[in-house]
């Protein structure tokens, strides 16, 4: 069944390069409309070892967007749902699930291990924030998820170091905030396209902006973010 599953991944990347991927191990920090589908295509690509923290439950509202997000699926939490599918996608896959908050009381505990790749997929600035800064220290490699509310267009998406990137409000600030920390690199996919601008809500009788997002955005980001992961393990640059 294994060589089936990754018969047609073969003709492209080779044997070594299927070894490879099955020899890797991945962390993604967030399940949401990013993360679930970087999730999801690594498991289909046919990474081996892959570890996924989200300390959410799904949400009627994230049905537009989530893959672990169905009607039946309401209430749950993201992490069971995606290990399910991940699991159903590759019988084989070693997923580590873990329901937790990423913050700086679980940082040393969440980032401990030997990985390939880490993945933040974090919508929270603070916790965004602190998670680039720490795997900046600890040496590991990081791909990290600009802001893709407010916006239409996934062709407008980039990959590039958070130095050159352009029209995100998020990639601006926290540009701003690693200037600081004298942190120079950062590897980031990231959109060119000016976010839309839109209404308000109240929430709970706080007037906020509330920022929108769509099926096909998100997730362009996420398989994006594979495309880089993969390339990059298996050391082939289509460029």
């Amino acid at each position: 069944m294994e060589n089936l599953f990754k018969e047609r991944t073969e003709i492209v990347i080779g044997k070594e390069g299927v070894e490879k991927l099955k020899n890797s191990n991945i962390l993604v920090f967030g399940l949401g409309g990013v993360g679930s589908f970087v999730v999801e295509s690594l498991v289909r690509a046919g990474i081996g070892n892959i570890t996924i923290v989200d300390f959410d439950k799904i949400d009627e509202t994230n049905i537009n967007r989530q893959l672990p997000a169905l009607h039946s699926t309401i209430g749950r939490y993201k992490a069971d749902v995606v290990k399910e599918r991940a699991k159903d996608i590759n019988p084989d896959i070693n997923v580590k699930k873990i329901i937790s908050l990423y913050d700086e009381d679980t940082s040393d505990s969440l980032l401990e291990g030997e990985y390939d790749y880490v993945v933040d997929a974090i919508d929270m600035m603070k916790s965004k924030l602190h998670l680039i800064e720490s795997c900046s220290k600890k040496g590991m490699k990081l791909i990290s998820s600009m802001g893709m509310g407010n916006k239409l267009d996934p062709t407008l998406i980039r990959v590039g170091d958070i130095n050159k990137t352009e029209m995100c409000p998020m990639a601006r600030r926290i540009r701003g905030e690693l200037k600081k920390k004298r942190i120079k690199r950062l590897k980031v996919v990231y959109s060119l396209e000016k976010p839309r601008k839109t209404g308000k809500k109240i929430d709970e009788g706080v007037v906020k902006n509330v920022n929108g997002s769509v099926s096909f955005v998100p997730s362009c980001a996420g398989l994006i973010i594979t495309s880089v992961i993969v390339r990059d393990l298996i050391e082939i640059d289509t460029q």
